[in-house]
């Protein structure tokens, strides 16, 4: 009855875990949420009648042209004809799925990455070559050679403050892979969520405005400095792939919303616009320090992590190796949640022994309380004597 990739459709833990999340008495860490008391305010009265209507594919003249502005600003050059808005970013992955992927296809990624990354690649029949990240990025000597002899769909990757690490890639790191890839002619899919969350100044050039021969796709969304619900982010590509991308996106859902389109354009092109991110990023800034120094009093002894610069998490990698989807469960017992580490590994790892935790959603004071039991939750777990294993890497 079904076609053979429901075979490979998986669920998102993390919503599942957003559901049990929902609970007042939860202390939560799991999801990229961001706070809803720092969301700008929406009014929608002036909205044009006619945004009512079917609009294009395309999507909105005013924000493609905004978001060409933009990417030009930060080095990409590209024009408004480049810009395909989309029902969020992860409507712009699913597209480049749609688009590169049969079954078997071999697609290149971080390790670990994105987890609906990974959850729409493998739906469609992705088979997955990873490459351990270290602080600054992946080696782009090993992608040489990976991209020679398994002659990939596409190179995945998450260059600022990446989901699930916090790693922000180096200048030269992200110079040495434009390299590659443009000795090769791989395409590049180069993911961008968390691009305005920066708290340090820290290299953040696009990958793909280093190229000068390989295609490209660049997608963005302003999911994580405006308002989620509303849907709106964005791809960006190659000339001669758009016209491809512009037919999904049509074969999909026609045109992403008007109304969230036109209130965006309007945003981010109003004078409230950049002190908002401004003042978006010392709130969260607040909250990482504050997750730094409970990490610091509660985990300097179990765990290992970076601060990261930017994005909204820290990757915290546990001294002794376990599974930690079922440390999760034994948090969850102590009303304390966090996204395991297993599922952000593109192929199966049984015992990751990190923890994705997210510092965007809680008050300084919940976050020390619940780092706190986190750590207990921990130390009993391992007295318990369920795992022994020691990790030893410097690798993210």
């Amino acid at each position: 009855m079904f076609s053979k990739r429901i075979d490979r459709l998986a669920g998102s833990l993390i919503r599942e875990i957003l559901q049990i999340t929902q609970r007042p008495d939860v202390i939560s860490f799991a999801g990229g949420l961001p706070a809803a008391e720092i969301m700008p305010e929406m009014d929608f009265s002036a909205a044009p009648k006619n945004i009512r209507q079917y609009g294009p594919t395309e999507g909105e003249p005013q924000l493609r042209d905004l978001i060409a502005q933009q990417l030009c600003a930060i080095g990409r050059e590209c024009s408004a004809a480049q810009v395909l808005i989309t029902s969020g970013s992860q409507q712009g992955i699913d597209l480049v799925s749609k688009l590169f992927i049969d079954e078997g296809t071999t697609v290149m990624l971080e390790s670990p990455t994105y987890l609906a990354a990974i959850q729409s690649f493998r739906l469609f029949g992705a088979t997955f070559m990873e490459w351990p990240l270290s602080p600054d990025g992946i080696d782009p000597q090993e992608l040489r050679a990976a991209i020679a002899s398994q002659r990939p769909a596409f190179i995945y990757l998450i260059p600022n403050f990446q989901n699930p690490s916090g790693c922000c890639y180096s200048e030269r790191k992200r110079r040495e892979i434009a390299a590659v890839l443009d000795e090769s002619g791989a395409l590049l899919v180069e993911d961008e969520p968390y691009r305005e969350l920066m708290y340090e100044p820290v290299e953040r050039t696009p990958i793909s405005s280093l190229l000068k021969k390989s295609p490209w796709v660049y997608l963005g969304s302003f999911s994580k400095t405006t308002c989620p619900g509303i849907r709106i982010g964005y791809l960006a590509c190659s000339q001669a792939l758009f016209p491809f991308f512009a037919r999904l996106k049509q074969a999909t859902d026609l045109h992403t919303n008007r109304l969230g389109q036109w209130w965006v354009a309007n945003f981010i092109s109003s004078a409230e616009y950049d002190p908002h991110l401004r003042q978006l990023r010392e709130y969260y800034r607040i909250r990482r320090d504050a997750m730094h120094a409970a990490l610091q009093r509660h985990f300097h002894d179990i765990a290992e992590w970076e601060l990261p610069a930017g994005g909204l998490f820290f990757w915290v990698r546990l001294k002794q190796k376990c599974d930690t989807r079922l440390l999760l469960t034994k948090a969850l017992e102590r009303n304390i949640a966090f996204m395991p580490g297993e599922p952000f590994f593109a192929n199966p790892v049984e015992q990751s022994g990190a923890l994705r935790l997210n510092f965007s959603h809680s008050t300084p004071e919940k976050i020390d309380q619940g780092i706190a039991e986190l750590s207990d939750v921990i130390r009993a777990y391992f007295t318990a004597g369920e795992s022994v294993e020691i990790i030893h890497s410097s690798r993210i």
